[in-house]
């Protein structure tokens, strides 16, 4: 395999006890084609030994911000060549330093005189990765437009279990693959809507009706709509940093203000994807006040919200249409039958009991049907991966001509 060939890859190592991840990282991208720069700051030496990388990239390892070889500004020569730098893991310290533009050591004179994209897979202790500031600085990175590979949640150094995990090197590699590689461009032209997140109904100021929807699944169909050339309108319920390149965010909190935000731009996109998990019922009428206990048990009365999914397969006049079925019994009869209903082209559906896929996690197990064919399983995989899969699969379905002529992005 040499998909890479011909790709300089400066490879960041950062003081963490995941370091030795790297070691896999650096071996998995040299067998992909690409010439490995390893750079080691003086903490990464302190669980790698620099002799590892030397061993295995394609150049000695680096560890220092002076001349110590051919090059009399190294970190200027690294940056300049780099086709892409990479920092796994990226502790808190150099995601900080990275963010607030100060250069101490080699790794972050680089990072500061690179143009090239910058691929950071984070990993520290969950309590780090949760700290405001931290997040704070990786909202700063995100919006400067440095592509994140999300740590994953399980069992940390000291035996605790939490997010934080530094990311499979296979995905880390993925991820620079997918950055390296002329992106696809096969939804240029074509404008999407896609909602996210899950909404809230109220029940008094303080209390409301609600879902486990992080909204995880929606931001990555976003992420990944946008490098494939699209337009994109993101109608959200969640709170999160809005992905980079997308054209148009919409926030909302109801269902009745995703529907109305939905069902108002309909007919000027190509594609819908309804990712949001969308409350079926609200409070009739929300008390003006807060609910006292004093008062006794209240009787919370619901009615039924608009079914969006439903009123947008009604209305379809040549948009391609996607839903999401999370359901918890009769996974693929509940989808299938939901899919015909509705009148949608490509149904997602997911258990959402199992403990690795659904709502909050970063992983899903999915199940793809269209009208056409019968149920696709997928395995388990990243959600940012099975973004992709489905846009594979709505790419595959607007080549069967099923829509009329793209409309002009703005």
């Amino acid at each position: 395999m040499a998909e890479l060939s011909g790709k300089r890859v400066v490879l960041g190592v950062s003081g963490g006890i995941a370091a030795y991840k790297a070691v896999a990282v650096c071996r998995r991208l040299v067998d992909a084609g690409a010439h490995v720069v390893p750079v080691l700051t003086a903490g990464a030496t302190r669980f790698v030994a620099p002799l590892t990388f030397s061993a295995l990239a394609s150049e000695p390892a680096r560890t220092s911000l002076f001349p110590g070889g051919p090059e009399p500004i190294p970190h200027t020569q690294l940056g300049r060549t780099a086709d892409l730098v990479v920092v796994a893991p990226a502790t808190a310290r150099v995601i900080g330093h990275y963010a607030a533009g100060i250069s101490n050591d080699l790794l972050t004179a680089t990072l500061l005189a690179t143009r090239a994209p910058v691929l950071i897979a984070p990993a520290m202790h969950t309590e780090m990765w949760e700290h405001p500031a931290v997040q704070d600085n990786m909202a700063m990175l995100r919006r400067r437009g440095v592509h994140i590979v999300e740590p994953e949640s399980g069992r940390l150094a000291g035996g605790d279990v939490g997010a934080g995990r530094l990311a499979d090197p296979a995905r880390i590699v993925e991820a620079a693959i997918r950055l390296l590689l002329p992106s696809p461009s096969d939804l240029n032209g074509r404008r999407v809507l896609i909602t996210a997140g899950g909404t809230r109904e109220p029940i008094d100021p303080v209390r409301f009706i609600g879902n486990r929807s992080s909204g995880k699944m929606g931001y990555a169909l976003a992420a990944a709509a946008v490098r494939r050339g699209a337009t994109v309108v993101l109608v959200t319920a969640a709170d999160q940093p809005e992905p980079h390149g997308v054209a148009e965010v919409v926030r909302v909190e109801t269902a009745a203000e995703m529907a109305d935000a939905v069902l108002s731009r309909f007919g000027d996109v190509d594609v819908v994807v309804m990712a949001a998990a969308v409350a079926d019922f609200r409070p009739k009428l929300a008390a003006g006040s807060k609910l006292k206990k004093a008062d006794g048990v209240p009787e919370v009365v619901l009615e039924p919200t608009t079914d969006i999914l439903a009123a947008l397969g009604a209305a379809k006049s040549g948009q391609f249409l996607v839903g999401f079925a999370a359901e918890t019994d009769a996974l693929v009869q509940q989808a299938a039958a939901k899919m015909r209903a509705k009148r949608v082209d490509l149904m997602v559906a997911n258990d959402v009991r199992a403990a690795d896929s659904g709502f909050e996690v970063d992983t899903n197990r999915a199940i793809l049907l269209t009208p056409e064919a019968g149920p696709e399983e997928l395995p388990r995989m990243m959600k940012t991966e099975l973004a992709e899969a489905i846009w594979d699969r709505v790419i595959a379905g607007l080549g069967q001509e099923r829509m009329g002529p793209k409309k002009e992005a703005p």
